[in-house]
C-alpha cells in the first residue's frame, strides 16, 4: 500500500499542530462556534447528539495491521472502546471529548492516519471495490488510481470550499460494482477500448440523500493520462455553476439534472480543452511510480486446495456455510479473500470493539500479510489468505464472534448510527436492524433466500444507503414519534436503480413482520434460483403492497 514520504508526513503533522491551536482558541473563547465550524469539519469533527463524532479517513478502505492496532488503542484511551466502520470505508468514533481530539489526531498521524477532508464541502475519501487487486475479472487494480486521485484532491486549494461535499468512487470489476459508483458525484468504471488500452468510463451526478439519482455517463472512454485534468474540469464546472444559496440543492446531481447532461458535458469538454495538455496530465512515469506501492504482496506458488477444502466443508457444516458466504475467489492460485462479518446478531452493524480490532490486526499479520480492507457493506476483508489456512482462520474468527456466515444475506444489514448517536437522525436505526436480524436468525432460511441487501438509514441524508438496498428502510418523524418507511427494488450494483416507496410507514415494532411479509411474497413468486431483486423487478410493487397492507380478517 502507499507509504507516506517526508512531504506527506510533514503535511499531516503540521495539520495536527494547526488544529490543536484552533481547538485551544475555541475552548478559550477566542473563536466563535461559527468560526470554529469549518475548521473542525475539515478535520473530520462533527457535533452529534451526545458528543463530538470524529471520522477518520481510510483511503479507499485499505489499512495496515499497525494502523488498526493504533485505532484500537485510541478508541480505548479516548473513547468507549469501540469504533464504527462506515459505508464509505472510513472509521467513526462517537464519544471523543473535544479537548482530546488534537491528541487523538497526533496519535493517528504517528501511523500515517488522519481525518483531513472526511467532512466539509470538499472532495472526500475516494472509495473502491473491497476486493481490488485480487478479484479475477478486474480490468486492472484500481487502487493506484484512487491514490492518484487522493494525492491530487488532498488540500487542493481550488476545491476546498465547494458548494457541497463531493465523492468519487472507482470500480474495475467487469461483472460487478461493489463500490456503487453510479451513486457518487463522479463514478469511474475502468474499461478497455478496441485497442486494448485501459481507460475510464465517466459517470457524473449520482448521489443519494433527499434526491436520489443514478449518475449519467458523460465520457465512454477517458484515456488514463487525462484522468486528473478531466476530473479537474468537472470540479471547475461544478464550482462555478453549483448552487450555494440552498444546501439541499447544492450537490452536483442537482446541477446536472437542472442543466441537462448534454450541456453539462459540453461545459466540461470546453474547460478540459484549456487544461488537458497542462501540468496535471499524467505521465507514464508517474503512473508507474504510484503503481509500485501496490505490488508489495508476496505470493507463494501454490495450488488450489479444492479437495482438502471439500473434505473440511463436508466434515463441518458451520465451516461449509462460512465458506459459502464469506470466502471469495482470488486471482492467485492457492489464495482466497475472506470477509470478517461485523453483523453479529445483538451488536450494532459495523461496530467493532478495541479487543476485536486488536485481534483482527493480529490475524491480518498472521494470515493476510499485514493488510486489511474496509468494505462498503461495513465488514472487514482479509484479501490474501492461503487456502490451506482457511480452516484455522475460521476457527479463530468463530471463537471471537467474527465469522457470522451471513455476508450478502438479509442479515448483512447496512446501517447508519441513527438516532442513538446522530443529531440529524429522525429515528433510531440500530434497534430496528437488530430486531430484523433476530427475526431472521435461522441460517438455513437465510441461505435459502440468497443474496438480498437490506439497508437502513435514520434520516433522509441516507448514510445507510436505504435508497439502493433491495429492501430499504428509512426512519421518519411523524408528530414526534419514530416510524419507518420501506422501499423496494434499489440496486447499488451494475443495475444501478433507486428503490420505490412501498407506501405508508410502520412502527419499529411492526418492522420484522413487515419484512417477513415481503419475503413471503418473494418466496411464493420466485422461479428456481431467482434472486429477490429479480422478482421485484419482474412483478413490480403491487403484490408486495397487497400483502403488506392487507387488513387482518
Amino acid at each position: 500500500m502507499y507509504v507516506y514520504d517526508s512531504y506527506d508526513q510533514q503535511i499531516v503533522d503540521q495539520r495536527v499542530v494547526q488544529f490543536k491551536e484552533q481547538t485551544e482558541r475555541y475552548l478559550a473563547g477566542q473563536l466563535a462556534a461559527e468560526e470554529f465550524l469549518p475548521l473542525r469539519l475539515q478535520n473530520g469533527l462533527y457535533v452529534q447528539r451526545h458528543a463530538p463524532m470524529l471520522r477518520i479517513a481510510v483511503p479507499y478502505g485499505l489499512m495496515t495491521a499497525t494502523q488498526l492496532r493504533k485505532t484500537a488503542d485510541v478508541s480505548r484511551r479516548f473513547d468507549k472502546g469501540y469504533v464504527h466502520f462506515t459505508t464509505r470505508q472510513n472509521i467513526q468514533m462517537n464519544w471523543p471529548a473535544l479537548e482530546d481530539v488534537p491528541e487523538i489526531l497526533a496519535e493517528l498521524a504517528s501511523v500515517q492516519m488522519h481525518a483531513i477532508q472526511t467532512s466539509g464541502n470538499c472532495i472526500r475519501n475516494t472509495t473502491t471495490d473491497q476486493f481490488a487487486g485480487v478479484v479475477p475479472d478486474e480490468v486492472e487494480d484500481p487502487r493506484p488510481w484512487c491514490e492518484i486521485i487522493r494525492q491530487w484532491s488532498t488540500l487542493h486549494p481550488e476545491f476546498a470550499f465547494l458548494p457541497r461535499k463531493f465523492k468519487i468512487a472507482v470500480n474495475a470489476s467487469q461483472s460487478e460494482d461493489r463500490a456503487a459508483i453510479r451513486f457518487h458525484d463522479i463514478g469511474l468504471q475502468m474499461v478497455k477500448n478496441d485497442q486494448d488500452e485501459v481507460g475510464f468510463k465517466v459517470y457524473v451526478g449520482g448521489g443519494l440523500g433527499r434526491t436520489p439519482l443514478a449518475g449519467q455517463e458523460i465520457n465512454s472512454f477517458l484515456a488514463k493520462q487525462d484522468l486528473i485534468t478531466y476530473l479537474e474540469s468537472i470540479l471547475r464546472v461544478y464550482n462555478v455553476h453549483g448552487r450555494r444559496d440552498n444546501k439541499y440543492k447544492a450537490r452536483i446531481k442537482i446541477l446536472v439534472k437542472a442543466m441537462g447532461v448534454d450541456k453539462f458535458s459540453a461545459l466540461v469538454d470546453k474547460e478540459w480543452q484549456q487544461i488537458r495538455q497542462g501540468s496535471n496530465q499524467l505521465t507514464d512515469a508517474e503512473i508507474a511510480r504510484v503503481k509500485t506501492f501496490f505490488t508489495g504482496i508476496h505470493y507463494e506458488t501454490l495450488a488450489d486446495q479444492t479437495e482438502a477444502l471439500a473434505t473440511q466443508r463436508f466434515e463441518s457444516a458451520a465451516f461449509d456455510k462460512w465458506m459459502a458466504r464469506n470466502v471469495d475467489a482470488h486471482k492467485q492460485p492457492g489464495y482466497a479473500a475472506v470477509t470478517l462479518s461485523l453483523k453479529r446478531v445483538g451488536y450494532p452493524p459495523g461496530d467493532a470493539t478495541a479487543e476485536q480490532l486488536e485481534l483482527m490486526a493480529d490475524l491480518a499479520e498472521q494470515y493476510s500479510q499485514g493488510e486489511l480492507r474496509v468494505s462498503h457493506q461495513q465488514n472487514i476483508i482479509f484479501s490474501d489468505v492461503k487456502q490451506s489456512e482457511l480452516f484455522a482462520l475460521w476457527q479463530t474468527l468463530d471463537a471471537n464472534g467474527l465469522a457470522e456466515p451471513t455476508v450478502g444475506t438479509l442479515n448483512d444489514v447496512i446501517c447508519c448510527p441513527g438516532g442513538d448517536y446522530c443529531a440529524l437522525a429522525n429515528a433510531k436505526s440500530i434497534p430496528v436492524a437488530e430486531s430484523i436480524q433476530e427475526h431472521f436468525s435461522d441460517l438455513d432460511y437465510l441461505f435459502d433466500l440468497g443474496d438480498l441487501d437490506l439497508n437502513i438509514s435514520g434520516c433522509m441524508n441516507a448514510c445507510g444507503h436505504h435508497h439502493i438496498g433491495h429492501i430499504g428502510v428509512l426512519g421518519v418523524d411523524k408528530k414526534g414519534e419514530e416510524f419507518y418507511q420501506v422501499s423496494l427494488g434499489g440496486d447499488s450494483g451494475v443495475g444501478a436503480q433507486v428503490g420505490k416507496i412501498l407506501g405508508p410507514s410502520f412502527s419499529a415494532e411492526e418492522m420484522p413482520t413487515v419484512i417477513q411479509k415481503i419475503i413471503d411474497v418473494y418466496i411464493a413468486a420466485r422461479e428456481p434460483e431467482e434472486p429477490f431483486i429479480s422478482v421485484v423487478n419482474r412483478l413490480g410493487l403491487a403484490p408486495f403492497k397487497e400483502r403488506v397492507y392487507a387488513k387482518a380478517n
